[in-house]
This record gives structure tokens, C-alpha cells and sequence, in this order.
């Protein structure tokens, strides 16, 4: 079975598929607006979730983690605790060393993700000692 893909919308005649609807939504949730998120990596967010759902679909949950751990990436420890909490931003940072020892994870590929396209803060960059070797 073919998977559905993922639609931006065309000059507002056709509207935004229904999982980056979701994912902006997860992204509003954790106090970053989807528009400071450049759309080729909401698309390839939802689609690196799909590629690790168990079924056809992403579960809905997984959009709210991957928007936690986007929403860190991009704005930082700081910013991310202060317009979260530090409970939840202690959590992603246990995720973010869990997935630099396990490899490659959703998460792992997330936090690439937001190295290459240029939108990781870059003390997160410093903090976890990230580095990419294709650059």
C-alpha cells in the first residue's frame, strides 16, 4: 500500500493535508509558530514520522514529540524551558543524549534534520557537541 503524501496547499484553493495540519499544531503546543519552521522541514518532519509508524499513518502523539524535540533544537534550552517548563525541556535533553548513543533513531534523524537545514540554535549545537559530516 502506497503511502499518502503530504500537501502544502496551492494559493489557498487546496488546504494543507491533515499531518502538517497536525504537526503545526504540535508546533503551536510547544510555543513555536509553524511559520518560523521552513515548510520543506515540516514535510520532511511528518515524513520521517510516517517513515517510523507502525502502520500507514504516524500515530498523533509522535507529532507532539517531534515538535517537542524540533521546537528545542530551534530555540534552545532557555527559551524552550521558559516557554515550557524545565521538567519537559530536562526530558528532550534526555532524549537528545539518548539518541546520540542509540544512533539512528527518529530522533537522531530529527536533530540532523534541523543541523542541515541551518535552524538549530546553536547552543544546542555546543552543548551537545553536534556536528554533521557532509558539511
Amino acid at each position: 500500500m502506497t503511502r499518502r503524501r503530504s500537501s502544502l496547499g496551492l494559493f489557498g484553493i487546496f488546504g494543507r493535508s491533515q499531518d502538517l495540519r497536525r504537526l503545526d499544531q504540535a508546533l503551536r503546543s510547544v510555543d513555536v509558530h509553524p511559520r518560523l519552521v521552513p515548510e520543506a522541514v515540516k514535510l520532511t518532519v511528518v515524513n520521517l514520522l510516517k517513515d517510523h509508524a507502525i502502520g500507514d499513518e504516524a500515530a498523533p502523539q509522535s507529532y507532539r514529540a517531534a515538535a517537542e524535540l524540533v521546537g528545542y533544537c530551534m530555540t534552545g534550552a532557555a527559551a524552550f524551558a521558559n516557554s515550557n517548563d524545565d521538567h519537559l525541556a530536562h526530558q528532550i535533553e534526555g532524549r537528545i543524549d539518548a539518541s546520540l548513543l542509540a544512533g539512528d533513531s527518529l530522533d537522531a534523524q530529527l536533530i540532523l534534520l534541523t543541523l542541515h537545514a541551518r535552524v538549530i540554535q546553536p547552543s544546542v549545537v555546543d552543548r551537545f557537541h553536534l556536528e554533521s559530516t557532509s558539511d
